[in-house]
């Protein structure tokens, strides 16, 4: 390669945008659940908030890049988590709540493990979207 700086700068680009995506699920998910449970909704608001600002510095600020080379790939894994352990604090009289938790640590873990042995990015961005769209699923099927 013979501008390698273009490579890092393109793999930044691509860890803000997923990052930024999983910071505005947070957001919503956490503004929905403030009717039902608040301390999960505060705690899902300030993961957004949180995951934003890493994202938004991923995509404008490379040098961020460099200096979160050594975790940048299990950024969203740990974040995806976090809200697993969120989703399952909010309540386990719901099924999607329950599921959505147990997924998102299930998914959150096999992120880090792929992100530990490098595969391509496309399945890490592929876990994030079946993680948010079976969340989805689940969400819809409870009847909310």
């Amino acid at each position: 390669m013979v501008f390698p700086v273009v490579g890092i700068v393109a793999v930044s680009f691509i860890a803000g945008f997923a990052v930024i995506m999983l910071g505005i699920w947070f957001l919503i998910a956490g503004v929905a659940e403030l009717q039902v449970s608040r301390l999960v909704g505060v705690l899902l608001v300030i993961l957004g908030i949180i995951a934003l600002i890493i994202g938004f510095g991923l995509v404008f600020y490379p040098a961020l890049f460099a200096f979160l080379t050594g975790i940048v790939l299990y950024l969203a894994g740990i974040l995806m988590i976090i809200a697993g352990v969120i989703s399952l604090l909010g309540g386990l009289d719901a099924k999607h709540r329950v599921w959505g938790g147990v997924l998102g640590i299930v998914l959150g873990v096999i992120y880090i493990i792929l992100g530990t042995y490098a595969f391509h990015p496309i399945y890490l961005g592929f876990l994030i979207g079946i993680w948010l769209l079976l969340t989805g699923i689940f969400s819809i099927f409870a009847g909310e």
